[in-house]
């Protein structure tokens, strides 16, 4: 028995780099709504009205709409309410979140072609979420029992056979005076963990106009992805011990992705427009690495490369403005979360007609049926007003609605025989459910300068739970079903509220 978990520890260090799973992708793959002070504070509906340095990211035909050369830079503060207090995490946090360019030239007498480039930050990570709740006869490493008991794993190379699995296989599960292997259940738990990092956008523009009617943009972009996060998860077992996981990982590596768009003013005398635009997936060349530490258990450190392929977007826009004083934006994007694409770095091939080596990949099969499984399409809705009851004066208000990505039932899945199980280092997740956006803002404009300022409040909530539950099926040999064998956690509700006071300051010429 020892030799098989000491081997098992073992195995951990030389198992090839490979890929991640459903729920951290899922992190990386989501945007927030930031940019500029006007694009935020009119909840991002502004697709077809465009004329802002924001749609170089969404619609780049909005930039077609620009008859000046324009650089804003914008700046912003975050707060997370009703955030519990641990460790190092912070609750506030200063962020530089845009910074662009657009040169205008004039290609005929209501033609123009506009080069841009335009930094933003997509993806704030900041984030503390605390848990805790009751558990009767459940415990994490009875999850561990379970894969054993039911044959999940049955050699120390298989690949649902995880960090914590060698870790709890090597103290808590076995019992030296039995020589068997045995689960010890809990009666409560708690998880504080703090995340931090962001996902940076450095996107690259080439867009215009037709005769003042039809508008067309190309961006190709790329993500600069940093992301981290400290746990602590703690359960306090039936026998009055306490086993503290610590659970230290970072996500680092880049993407690219290409995103083109139009919009048409169908009516000549009127300033109503139509706006499309389609995203390509972004596709990561991404780098984890981790560090899991136990009670009296020990440590175990990993590192691995692995990809993923986002999914699709594709977007339907509506603006119209009335005179100078009045415009209104609305927008509908959809993104079909259950086609992330995992994929496993299967290591280099050399091409003879090229005469150069290449990274080979393929899909991770069975942590993508889950993707399949547990995420799916979401819809998101922005509108959004601007009113300017001076020339020099502009009032914002909007709204931002992005619907679950989460199924009902969705769940991580342990038996996957896929390396982001062999290497993750936590069983929890959390459901997230919709979310809601309030922005609101104002700007003024003094000859060719521009303050705008823009307030977004955020709220989401989710269900979290420390481990997928199990829930015994199968009938003993005298036919009764032993449910003292579950291993049920149940949900725990938490929710995300985050404030946002964001500054642009923009020049044009």
């Amino acid at each position: 028995m020892k030799k098989y978990i000491l081997s098992a520890v073992a195995m951990m260090a030389i198992m090839p780099m490979t890929a991640q799973e459903t729920y951290e992708n899922a992190k990386i793959v989501d945007n927030d709504l930031n940019g500029t002070a006007r694009y935020v504070g009119m909840g991002g509906a502004m697709e077809a009205l465009g004329a802002d340095l924001s749609t170089i990211s969404t619609n780049p035909a909005g930039l077609g709409l620009f008859r000046h050369s324009t650089l804003n830079a914008s700046a912003s503060v975050m707060f997370q309410s009703g955030a519990p207090s641990y460790a190092n995490g912070s609750k506030s946090h200063a962020s530089f979140d845009q910074l662009g360019f657009v040169y205008s030239m004039r290609t005929g007498q209501n033609s123009y072609l506009n080069l841009a480039v335009n930094y933003h930050k997509s993806k704030d990570f900041n984030f503390i979420l605390g848990a805790a709740n009751t558990l009767n006869n459940a415990s994490q490493n009875k999850q561990t029992f379970q894969k054993l008991r039911n044959g999940i794993f049955t050699s120390t190379n298989d690949l649902t056979y995880s960090q914590l699995d060698a870790l709890y296989m090597k103290t808590s599960l076995y019992d030296e005076k039995e020589d068997v292997m045995t689960y010890l259940p809990a009666t409560e738990y708690q998880m504080n963990r703090e995340h931090e990092g962001y996902v940076a956008d450095f996107d690259f523009s080439i867009n215009g106009n037709i005769h003042d009617r039809v508008f067309l943009g190309i961006t190709f972009g790329i993500k600069d992805v940093k992301y981290k996060h400290n746990g602590l998860y703690s359960e306090l077992l039936a026998n009055d011990g306490i086993v503290d996981v610590k659970d230290d990982r970072e996500i680092t590596g880049t993407g690219f992705d290409m995103k083109a768009g139009i919009i048409v003013r169908p009516f000549e005398e009127s300033p109503f427009r139509i706006g499309a635009y389609v995203h390509t997936p972004t596709w990561y060349d991404l780098t984890t690495r981790n560090t899991t530490t136990m009670t009296e258990g020990g440590r175990i450190h990993e590192s691995y490369d692995f990809k993923i392929y986002s999914p699709w977007k594709f977007g339907f826009s509506l603006g119209h403005t009335v005179g100078k004083n009045l415009a209104f934006g609305a927008t509908y994007e959809y993104t079909d979360y259950s086609t992330i694409d995992t994929r496993i770095n299967d290591g280099s091939r050399y091409s003879w007609y090229y005469d150069e080596y290449y990274e080979r990949t393929r899909k991770d099969v069975e942590m993508n049926n889950n993707t399949k499984a547990s995420l799916k399409g979401v819809s998101t809705i922005k509108v959004g007003a601007e009113y300017k009851p001076l020339p020099e004066l502009a009032l914002r208000i909007g709204y931002n609605y992005v619907s679950p990505k989460y199924k009902s039932d969705a769940a991580k899945d342990p038996a996957a025989w896929s390396p982001g199980n062999y290497y993750t280092s936590a069983t929890d997740f959390t459901n997230w459910k919709g979310t809601n956006r309030i922005t609101c803002g104002i700007g003024y404009q003094k000859k060719n300068f521009n303050v705008d300022l823009a307030y977004q409040f955020s709220t989401q909530k989710g269900d979290f739970t420390p481990f997928t539950e199990y829930v015994e099926s199968t009938p003993n040999d005298e036919g009764v079903i032993d449910h003292s064998q579950d291993n049920v956690a149940g949900f725990t509700s938490v929710k995300n509220n985050r404030h946002q006071l964001l500054l642009t300051v923009g020049y044009h010429f």
